[in-house]
């Protein structure tokens, strides 16, 4: 009997908003005929991400797309990995004579180093290997000095508090995606001047191991080879990488900092977009929101606008008709620290008149 090889493993993770799903997407486009399945990990109620990845082109009808895509809900990876992930990838196992690959995204609040770590299981080493850490930096948000929407927020809350020392939570949590990384990339590299984006390469480079590759790319648009087929058989290092968050596995204490994020998802009719997107840049500016995400229902658009954002930089697009028997409803997942889900609601209502 034939003994298959291990099914190599590729974790994408990086901060709120710095292009993962995008990279994906440009993975799968780009899959030229290889079997891949994919993990999403979603940080909220609505599979967002899952929707946005199954509208890849990949070569498959849409029934097979949905096969490839599990989406691990209502927390990060490095806290679910003995609930959901490991009968997912068990699954995957027991199919890996049909599969090339395995993509895992995780949530952009997610600690890398305990879902390698995963791979390091007795059923789960014997047949899968980690061929790569990708982690993915939102270059302008680091070139503008922070990793979230609202540095000067966080700075003065760490300078209140002297028991912190030098570094925010936030920092600490880029540090260690960059600490678990076996190639980084430097992506929206294209937003910002040469000068800013070779600051941005030396900063990122003091929290990196020397070995690790760092590369520029805008929109995620990396060769597929470049990403895939390295070979670097993560778990069986990372336990020698050193992280700000390590005392919180293994010891019994389960308070990570990632707990102090809320993740409110909000479902609208349809909504003029002028409106919808004033409303949200308020609300962002107001309550310090960090990421949204969502669909919005435009009136008289056969299409569903896709909408993310970063701070108060959004990004949208229409992705695709509204499906005959699919309700046209806005759909709007927010990602930010001590959030009040009616409070935002009622104010989003009020400031759409719905």
């Amino acid at each position: 009997m034939k003994t298959l090889a291990k099914l190599p493993v590729t974790i994408v993770t990086g901060f709120l908003g710095s292009g993962k799903t995008t990279l994906l997407r440009h993975m799968l486009d780009n899959a030229q005929g290889r079997r891949i399945a994919v993990i999403v990990n979603e940080f909220g109620e609505l599979g967002i991400d899952g929707e946005i990845l199954k509208q890849c082109s990949i070569g498959c009808t849409e029934e097979e797309a949905n096969g490839r895509v599990y989406e691990l809900a209502n927390g990060c990876l490095c806290c679910t990995v003995q609930e959901e992930f490991f009968p997912v990838m068990r699954e995957l196992v027991a199919r890996r004579g049909d599969l090339d690959h395995i993509l895992i995204e995780t949530s952009g609040l997610a600690l890398p180093k305990p879902l390698v770590q995963a791979f390091q299981w007795p059923e789960i080493r014997s047949a899968c290997t980690v061929d790569a850490v990708i982690t993915v930096v939102d270059s302008p948000a680091v070139a503008a000095g922070t990793f979230a929407a609202f540095p000067d927020q966080v700075d003065a809350q760490r300078k209140l508090d002297p028991n912190l020392d030098h570094e925010s939570p936030l920092h600490e949590l880029f540090a260690d995606q960059l600490a678990s990384a076996d190639l980084v990339i430097l992506n929206k590299a294209d937003l910002i001047s040469p000068e800013d984006l070779a600051r941005v390469r030396l900063e990122v480079a003091e929290e990196l191991p020397p070995a690790v590759k760092v590369i520029e790319a805008s929109s995620g648009r990396v060769p597929l080879d470049v990403l895939i087929g390295l070979g670097a058989g993560s778990e069986e290092h990372i336990d020698s990488r050193h992280s700000h968050h390590d005392h919180h596995h293994g010891d019994g204490d389960d308070d990570h900092d990632h707990d102090a994020f809320d993740s409110i998802s909000i479902e609208l009719p349809q909504a003029d977009e002028s409106l919808l997107m004033d409303a949200l840049t308020q609300l962002v500016v107001k309550h310090g929101i960090l990421r949204v995400k969502g669909f919005a229902a435009i009136p008289h658009k056969p299409m569903r606008l896709l909408i993310q954002g970063v701070g108060t930089r959004f990004d949208k697009h229409f992705d695709r008709q509204w499906g005959a028997d699919e309700a046209r409803t806005t759909r709007l997942v927010l990602i930010g620290q001590e959030l009040d889900a009616a409070q935002l609601e009622a104010q989003l209502r009020a400031a759409l008149s719905v």
